[in-house]
């Protein structure tokens, strides 16, 4: 189930960067983001799939943080939506599109990754910021397998399929965490393993993301 690759497995240390000082992604994990990983559909149609309402491309992470930041304005800092921005990444079985959101949720809701996962597969991680929640979850074939908020607590229809993977990177499935291992980027790696995409730091900085604005859920 993990990728193949003909470089070394990823593991944590490969994402030291985002805890990093200055870090590119510190804007990220102050306020709260979504990654979301889709293989074998365009960010388009990935877009089209989570109900998005199209708001043209912008070049590089810091224009979508600037045109997230002109979202939030719109709507007074009480937002009844969010933004979405995506682009193509080569990984594991062919391309990939990478979501990224500040503050959004496309990647926790279950009827869109059932959806994108539909036949393939999806993996998203999110944070919710400074609180802070923390999840993962990996979808195949429009189902739930994997998903945690803490390692040892575990859920999905195959909750342990993981387990020795998560093992090697420092998540403990078993137990305590590892305070000498940095979780959220264990988390990252456990990300590529499943998918063959390395996340750095210069693509989230120079990709041209496909932006779409994405509806709240109503909790009424």
């Amino acid at each position: 189930m993990t990728a193949a690759a003909s470089y070394a497995p990823a593991t944590a240390a490969d994402y030291s960067w985002i805890g990093a000082s200055p870090s590119l992604f510190a804007y990220a994990l102050e306020g709260g983001y979504t990654l979301t990983l889709v293989r074998g559909l365009t960010p388009a149609e990935v877009l089209e799939v989570v109900e998005a309402e199209p708001r043209g491309a912008c070049e590089g992470f810091h224009s979508l943080v600037f045109d997230h930041t002109e979202l939030l304005d719109e709507y007074g800092y009480s937002p009844d939506s969010f933004l979405a921005g995506a682009f193509t990444v080569p990984g594991e079985g062919g391309d990939w599109t990478l979501v990224l959101e500040f503050g959004g949720d496309v990647g926790t809701r279950p009827r869109f990754m059932e959806a994108l996962s539909a036949g393939s597969r999806a993996v998203s991680h999110t944070s919710n910021g400074g609180k802070p929640m923390d999840f993962f979850h990996w979808y195949e074939d429009g189902e739930l397998r994997t998903t945690f908020e803490f390692p040892a607590d575990r859920t999905g229809s195959t909750p342990d399929a993981l387990n020795a993977v998560m093992s090697e990177l420092g998540l403990n499935p078993a137990g305590d965490p590892d305070p000498e291992v940095d979780e959220k980027a264990a988390v990252f790696a456990l990300a590529e393993r499943l998918t063959g995409v390395r996340v750095t730091e210069e693509l989230l900085r120079d990709a041209v993301y496909v932006t779409g604005e994405v509806s709240e859920e109503s909790t009424g």
